[in-house]
């Protein structure tokens, strides 16, 4: 028998209540919920912001960044110059790396978060809960050791590849207006990377996805480091970040087992 067109139209509303059960798994409450634990997050942050952005301010986020700088050239580590002359900061690879800077801190891990509540909402409030300690973490830092990045220090061989790919310079008030200029203690690119590569790197199904997820950190260090945003200490200390928030969010999961890393189905809460 042939669907008449009374069919089809009411043969629309299981695939309507399929599709709006796949997007939306926990209901639109739910979603609510998250923008608004992510929102309060960002208003903390410029909170923050507000405490350090200012002449004095500045003047200590310099002598910070002075301070890293005397410390990885006592201990080996100061090779963010070499790297930049090697690869070229304003050559190709500059260019994308400043792309990808430019891209991975919102575009990309926006994009894995909703993906991570679509496709394995189970495990997202693991990786939820990692990403608002670790800005807890991170805005203490901000607070207490506001740190100006290599790109403020030309004196020492650094170049800003990220204002001379887009033509705005660092000063500004467009770049002010997106970017906390001192933030560079702990690198959240780097943080960011491993709480969404990681996961990712065991959820995916595909080989090559899995690789491209696992390899996604190091890819993130090598691009704040060749674009004179984070000195390498910074990169090890958003490691570090990432690995105290990781801590955190599985004792969160003993106390509410819905908030673990589950790779079984579990119901799972806000």
């Amino acid at each position: 028998m042939f669907p008449t067109r009374y069919d089809a139209r009411f043969g629309m509303r299981p695939r309507l209540s399929a599709l709006r059960a796949r997007l939306l798994p926990n209901g639109i409450l739910d979603v609510v919920v998250q923008i608004a634990l992510m929102q309060a997050t960002y208003m903390a942050y410029r909170l923050v912001r507000g405490w350090i952005d200012d002449p004095q301010g500045a003047a200590v986020a310099f002598e910070n960044g002075r301070t890293i700088i005397d410390f990885e050239r006592a201990t080996g580590l100061f090779i963010e110059p070499a790297v930049q002359d090697f690869f070229g900061a304003t050559s190709l690879i500059g260019d994308a790396s400043a792309w990808i800077y430019l891209n991975a801190q919102v575009t990309v891990t926006l994009g894995a978060l909703v993906f991570l509540y679509i496709v394995h909402n189970r495990s997202f409030y693991f990786v939820r809960n990692m990403f608002i300690l670790s800005w807890i973490v991170a805005l203490v830092g901000y607070a207490v050791f506001p740190t100006a990045p290599p790109r403020f220090f030309p004196e020492w061989g650094f170049v800003d590849s990220v204002s001379e790919f887009t033509g705005v310079r660092a000063d500004s008030a467009a770049a002010d207006a997106l970017f906390n200029p001192y933030a560079a203690v702990p690198s959240m690119h780097v943080a960011f990377a491993l709480m969404i590569g990681v996961p990712l790197s065991i959820l995916c199904k595909h080989r090559p996805v899995r690789w491209f997820w696992t390899i996604y950190p190091v890819i993130v260090t090598f691009v704040i480091i060749i674009t004179g945003n984070h000195f390498l200490v910074d990169a090890i200390l958003g490691a570090m970040t990432a690995g105290l928030a990781a801590v955190g969010a599985m004792s969160l999961a003993r106390a509410r087992p819905a908030w673990g890393f589950q790779p079984q189905p579990v119901p799972a809460t806000a």
